[in-house]
């Protein structure tokens, strides 16, 4: 492991991860900026899982948005550009590793929140790695509030509340993650 990424894992400020997600990026030799991102994904995941009243696998969101883009080991042009070719990657490479396919599976469902088989885990997972850059996505917000239920316009208003809130840090983050080489 670089002493960067020892660096971006260690910072205070953010939650650490979950050992094991930890363990997977040390053993591939993740780039630093990776590592960045994956922690300021994963501390915010841990915000919303918080904050959502309505049973959930918080360990299995924690898990995913601490592991959702580490396909971009084999893909790092996608680290600083666009690609989801690391989305398919990122769930093989998981397996690979022994991850079970029920946790692999935010490698691959990160960006698809529209599918018809996606849990209210895997919504909180895609949410978590918007609105950490203050990224708010119409669509997958409308789906995270079906999946909350209760009354509609109350609960889209709680939500709403609860993302401007957490995307009054964006900043701080992307500064964090920026600060952080995509490479060594």
């Amino acid at each position: 492991m670089t002493d960067l990424l020892r660096a971006a894992l260690d910072a205070p400020g953010f939650a650490p991860l979950p050992p094991s997600a930890r363990t997977l990026l040390e053993e591939l030799g993740a780039p630093p900026r990776l590592g960045a991102h994956l922690r300021v994904v994963h501390d915010v995941a841990v915000s919303l899982t918080r904050w959502v009243r309505v049973p959930v696998d918080v360990d299995a969101v924690l898990f995913g948005a601490a592991t959702h883009d580490i396909g971009k080991v084999l893909h790092p042009a996608e680290l600083s550009g666009p690609g989801s070719a690391h989305e398919a990657a990122g769930y093989a490479l998981l397996v690979s590793h022994g991850v079970p396919p029920e946790l692999a599976r935010f490698a691959r469902t990160h960006g698809s929140w529209s599918a018809a088989d996606v849990t209210g885990e895997d919504l909180l997972v895609s949410l978590a790695d918007k609105v950490w850059k203050a990224k708010r996505v119409p669509d997958l917000e409308e789906r995270v509030v079906e999946w909350l239920g209760g009354p509609g316009w109350e609960t889209f208003m709680a939500l709403d509340d609860e993302l401007a809130q957490i995307a009054e840090g964006a900043d701080s983050r992307l500064a964090f993650q920026g600060s952080y080489p995509t490479s060594g």
